[in-house]
C-alpha cells in the first residue's frame, strides 16, 4: 500500500498550492460579484429608510404649506376691511372738526356737512361701495329692492313710486336693498 500524505504535508507541497491558487482567485470574485442575501437585506433596509425619510419630509412640508395657507387665508380675513377703514378715517377727523367750532353758523355747518359726505362718497367709490337708487317708475327689482308698502298710483303696477331708503352693493354683492314704495296694479 502506499503512503498515503497527510494534509498537512499537502499543504506544504508546492505544486499543490499553485494549482490551488488561481481556483481560490476565482471563487473569491464570483462570491464578490454575487451579494449575499444579508447584503441584499441591508440594501433594501437602507432603501426603506431612506424612502421612510423622504416621505416623512414631503408630508412635513405638505403640513407647513397648509398651515402657512390657513394663517393666510386669516390674515387676509382679518384685514380685509384695513383700505375701508382707512378712508373712513378722513370722515371721522371732519366729523369731530366740526363738532370743536364753538360759534357755527348754520351756514358753515351745511358746508362742513357737504363736504364730509364727499368725503364718505369718495370713500365709498374706492371701496367698489355703491348705492342703490331707483328712480319713480323704475320696474321693482326684488333682488335689490324691498317693497315695503303698495300704493294707488298712476303708473304701472309694481314700479317704484318712492324710495325710503337706499341700499348698498359691493361689487355684485347686496348688502342692504333699497326700501320701496310700489304702485298697486288697476
Amino acid at each position: 500500500m502506499e503512503k498515503q500524505e497527510s494534509p498537512s504535508v499537502q499543504q506544504d507541497n508546492p505544486a499543490v498550492e499553485a494549482a490551488a491558487a488561481p481556483a481560490a482567485e476565482q471563487a473569491a470574485p464570483a462570491a464578490a460579484a454575487e451579494p449575499t442575501l444579508e447584503d441584499k437585506l441591508a440594501a433594501a433596509e437602507a432603501k426603506a429608510a431612506e424612502l421612510q425619510d423622504a416621505f416623512l419630509r414631503a408630508r412635513a412640508e405638505g403640513e407647513n404649506i397648509r398651515r402657512r395657507a390657513q394663517e393666510d387665508i386669516a390674515k387676509a380675513h382679518k384685514f380685509a376691511i384695513e383700505g375701508f377703514a382707512e378712508s373712513l378715517l378722513a370722515v371721522k377727523d371732519s366729523l369731530e372738526m366740526a363738532l370743536k367750532i364753538e360759534n357755527a353758523s348754520l351756514e358753515s355747518l351745511k358746508e362742513g356737512v357737504d363736504m364730509t359726505l364727499k368725503q364718505l362718497t369718495s370713500a365709498f367709490e374706492k371701496n367698489k361701495l355703491q348705492e342703490v337708487s331707483p328712480q319713480a317708475g323704475d320696474k321693482l327689482d326684488p333682488m335689490k329692492h324691498q317693497a315695503v308698502s303698495a300704493v294707488p298710483a298712476e303708473q304701472e303696477a309694481n314700479t317704484v313710486v318712492a324710495v325710503l331708503q337706499k341700499g348698498y352693493m359691493i361689487s355684485d354683492r347686496l348688502l342692504r336693498p333699497a326700501l320701496v314704495t310700489v304702485a298697486q296694479g288697476k
